[in-house]
């Protein structure tokens, strides 16, 4: 066969990766090390491009890929199962993406999504851009039409390394069976050098199909991509020094926690220089619990206060986007000096810092701890009075709010009984939000986070629908949690249909979907734009159509579950709600609860509801 070799990798990737069907009869798992007899001939004549991908995939430390099979890729599912692969099989490719963005996230290994050709590709493209605008590692593969057809109009044929190419690090295609392996490679290396993000393999049905020999194939050699976080590079020294000079000379520092840093696993080494130091605080939503929620020093609950008046903040994994107010004011103090710990920044966020620490979030944590000679205390000890005492303030509050018993069901009597309910699980479940309202207050009630990647919600891009995919994700990379996904009833409408994948595969998912109507619930619009769409639709003929945020009342969400043999609750009550949370949390097993809340509970657009008015005159 003839082979193009159009993409700039290492031609001596691994002399050993093909080693095992070299030996006539006898496959080789490269999860396991097991071998088995081949009926039918011998490793050459069953090998093909399917057997490639997989066994490069096992090699290179990859352990599950989640997607939809079909045309031309079916057959890539099974022999990634026959290499010690799980692979879990969606119903459509939107969710399956986003379960593999949340897998790189979760274990720091890239998540791998498979589709099929064309509008499957297409479709994929969620996953991939939600992974990349989050700079986690995420790895999809897909077939594409036979390279011959190309141009003629091929069965789903599109250029999908050009449709890609936006939303990723890297993108190559196979040309033929040679270059699969190697092209896996280089994208699972570009996945996680530097800023992680999303890579693409695009491989023609011919090249999936055609035979695979010795001679024909590259090979590998890399180390297990799970080990990729054993190498964390550290900071320049120099700026360590600059970085510990400031926070010696600060009057009110603040630690930010980003979900970079929850990413890096730098629990431990941010524990450590957190309390070394006697620094206050804060986390991003999904950086929580890389400290844990009740570490002294925690100032969550006077977030406003101490972004409004720190001198000195240091920001380990997060970036000064508008999840931090863009680092401007009037959030942040007009004055403020950044000292930025990421491992690649935009220049945008380099340029406002005045100490950029270029490396993995654990290693310089551990490179300040050292360098901090000696922690004054006093100095900062009344900024720390003071966040203290405005967050035991805003929690006593919080707590006042939540001991009310709301009927019909409100936001906060709702998430104050499922709190109580995660609160009795023991090991803590992985929570998940999703939804304007429902993530918003989740963010604050749904607490304390114990432990670094234990909360997930929309993320940076404030994406919805991706709840159900992090589920299946969450459950099948930390078995042995219960996993409890809370969505808004529009949320959940994006990804209902994978409470089947959730059922088929008996996942401890227990999905809740707090269940007000409609997007935002009963109908805010302001009078004269009610007024005006009524009269209008009145006269164009479709006055007996709903409202645009309404869904049908009373929608029986719970019949999803019941349907594929999970179990299902309709609740409308605090105590219902309590005895299907006691219940469900319990069994382990696949279950959606359906909370009938009042339609006018919460605001428009949650906590963003300001983004639906202008700022500027354009």
């Amino acid at each position: 066969m003839i082979c193009s070799q159009h993409h700039a990798w290492d031609p001596h990737f691994g002399e050993e990766f093909f080693k095992g069907l070299t030996e006539i009869g006898t496959s080789v798992n490269f999860s396991t090390g097991a071998s088995s007899s081949i009926s039918g001939g011998s490793a050459e004549a069953a090998a093909n491009g399917y057997t490639v991908v997989a066994r490069a995939l096992a090699q290179l430390g990859i352990r599950c890929m989640y997607g939809v099979i079909g045309i031309p890729v079916t057959e890539l599912a099974s022999a990634a199962q026959a290499a010690g692969i799980r692979f879990v099989g969606f119903r459509n490719e939107q969710a399956a993406g986003y379960a593999a963005a949340a897998a790189g996230f979760l274990t720091g290994v890239p998540g791998v999504l498979l589709t099929v050709s064309g509008p499957g590709a297409v479709h994929g493209i969620a996953g991939l851009s939600h992974a990349q605008v989050n700079t986690w590692p995420m790895l999809m593969i897909s077939g594409s039409a036979e390279q011959g057809e190309v141009g003629k109009g091929a069965f789903q044929e599109l250029d999908q390394v050009a449709a890609v190419q936006r939303f990723t690090k890297y993108a190559g295609r196979a040309r033929c069976v040679r270059d699969i392996a190697p092209l896996i490679s280089a994208a699972i290396k570009a996945a996680i050098t530097g800023r992680p993000g999303a890579v693409y393999v695009d491989i023609p049905s011919d090249v999936l199909m055609a035979l695979a020999g010795p001679s024909e194939v590259s090979s590998l050699s890399d180390q297990p991509v799970a080990s990729s976080l054993a190498d964390r590079p550290c900071a320049a020294e120099r700026d360590v020094q600059r970085a510990v000079r400031l926070l010696q000379q600060a009057q009110r520092p603040l630690v930010v926690i980003g979900k970079g840093a929850a990413y890096s696993q730098a629990d431990a080494a941010l524990r450590s220089f957190v309390a070394a130091a006697q620094l206050p605080f804060l986390a991003t939503a999904m950086g929580r619990g890389v400290v844990p929620d009740n570490a002294p020093g925690n100032a969550n609950a006077a977030r406003s206060l101490a972004l409004a008046q720190a001198d000195v903040a240091i920001i380990f994994g997060a970036r000064l986007n508008w999840q931090l107010h863009f680092g401007d004011p009037p959030k942040w103090a007009a004055g403020v000096r950044f000292i930025l710990v990421d491992v690649e920044p935009s220049q945008r966020d380099a340029d406002k810092a005045e100490v950029v620490l270029r490396g993995d979030a654990a290693a310089v944590a551990q490179q300040l701890e050292r360098s901090l000679s000696g922690v004054d205390s006093a100095r900062t000890q009344a900024w720390q009075d003071q966040l203290g005492s405005k967050a035991r303030a805003a929690k006593l509050k919080l707590e006042a709010r939540l001991s009310a018993d709301a009927f019909p069901l409100d936001y906060s009597t709702t998430l104050r009984v499922i709190r109580d309910a995660l609160l009795a699980v023991s090991p803590a479940p992985i929570v998940i939000s999703e939804g304007a309202n429902t993530m918003d207050n989740a963010r604050v009630i749904l607490e304390p986070a114990m432990e670094g990647r234990l909360r997930l919600d929309a993320a940076t891009w404030g994406t919805m629908g991706v709840g159900l995919g992090y589920a299946v994700a969450a459950a099948t990379t930390r078995p042995g949690r219960l996993v409890v996904a809370v969505e808004g009833d529009s949320a959940f409408g994006f990804s209902g249909m994978e409470c089947e994948t959730i059922a088929r595969y008996k996942l401890p998912v227990v999905v809740i979907v707090l269940n007000n109507g409609g997007i935002y619930g009963g109908d805010r619009r302001p009078s004269a734009l009610q007024q005006a769409a009524t009269s209008g639709a009145a006269d164009a003929g479709f006055a007996a159509d709903p409202v645009p945020t309404a869904f049908v009342p009373d929608a029986r969400y719970d019949a999803i579950m019941d349907a594929f043999g999970g179990d299902a609750f309709l609740v409308n009550s605090s105590a219902q709600l309590a005895a299907a949370c006691r219940i469900s949390f319990a069994a382990m097993r696949p279950a959606l609860i359906n909370v009938t809340l009042d339609p006018f509970a919460g605001v428009e657009s949650g906590n963003v509801h300001a983004f639906n008015a202008p700022k500027s005159n354009i």
